[in-house]
């Protein structure tokens, strides 16, 4: 039994079956990366956005996509259900109208039964969002914001490009229009300690936000963080050391916050360091032992459930 709300319990609750997300590529870019806010990226993101890649290498529009993953899902995991999932880049950097193009496409499918768009906070105005809540009616739909830190400071270095108060501003606006929200965390950043980190769980915690993806920092070639970790200007965390920070992260969320990710899951040839990132099954069990060897559980330390309210 997980001590924790995982994602795909949520999703059963929900449409009483096993559901997939399909990751997608909609060939959309950053601010981060083209000059308008900065042209070096995140130190951390890769040459696919930290996506798949299939529209720049493959040239595959969305509901070619969709065909190619479809077949190779339902035959592993024997899914009937999908979520389109939009990950590569900002997946809201775009007018609306095109942005409701490329969504429209992706729920065409008939097995096609929510939408999910990661994105950043800066990249999303009234017009977007009230144009995806529209989806709501027919669809579950999720926002997924990338925050990584709740420090300033920490954002600063990694060159995220947007302030902590722009991710608060859009959670409340995306609030307003009904939209489930999912903040993308990272432990381990360069410069942040224990205390820092767990800055960033009460931080979400005091926000509407319904769902948290967290993984460890790791080094990707080719990247400036690369750089940096060549020069030891940092260093990763060790598997048990993660996976504690994890728990101690689980601790203080509200016990109904959805947990759609606990480890990262980078490809082996890209991987620089720690060489345990790649292992997702390990770091999963991992993580539930250390549950378990703590004997406690998701929002243990959460005001709500010290009060009983």
């Amino acid at each position: 039994m997980k001590r924790y709300r995982d994602f795909n319990t949520y999703l059963r609750e929900q449409f009483g079956e096993r559901v997939q997300r399909i990751s997608l590529d909609a060939g959309l870019g950053c601010p981060n990366r083209d000059g308008t806010v900065s042209t070096g990226g995140c130190i951390f993101c890769d040459g696919r956005g930290s996506g798949t890649g299939a529209f720049t290498k493959e040239r595959l529009p969305i509901s070619g996509q969709i065909e190619k993953a479809e077949r190779f899902i339902r035959k592993r995991y024997h899914a009937r259900k999908f979520i389109a999932y939009f990950q590569s880049f900002s997946n809201t950097y775009a007018p609306a109208f095109h942005l409701k193009q490329l969504y429209d496409e992706a729920l065409s499918h008939p097995d096609m039964v929510g939408l999910s768009i990661g994105t950043r906070p800066d990249c999303v105005d009234r017009e977007i969002l009230e144009m995806i809540g529209a989806y709501r009616k027919d669809y579950l739909v999720w926002m997924e914001f990338g925050l990584q830190s709740a420090h300033d400071q920490t954002l600063q270095t990694i060159n995220r490009g947007h302030s902590v108060a722009c991710f608060e501003r859009t959670v409340h606006m995306s609030h307003d229009f009904g939209l489930n929200v999912c903040a993308h965390v990272i432990l381990g950043l360069p410069g942040e300690n224990r205390s820092m980190m767990l800055d960033t769980a009460r931080f979400i915690t005091a926000l509407p936000v319904q769902g948290v993806k967290i993984h460890s920092l790791y080094v990707i070639r080719g990247t400036p963080l690369a750089e940096r970790y060549r020069k030891e200007e940092f260093r990763c965390l060790e598997r048990d050391e993660y996976a504690n920070l994890v728990v101690d992260f689980l601790e203080l969320l509200p016990p109904d916050t959805v947990i759609q990710r606990l480890t990262g899951d980078p490809g082996k040839s890209d991987l620089l360091a720690p060489d345990w990132a790649v292992y997702k099954m390990e770091n999963l069990k991992c993580i539930q032992d250390t549950l378990e060897r703590r004997k406690t559980w998701q929002g243990r330390l959460h005001p709500k459930s010290i009060s009983g309210v």
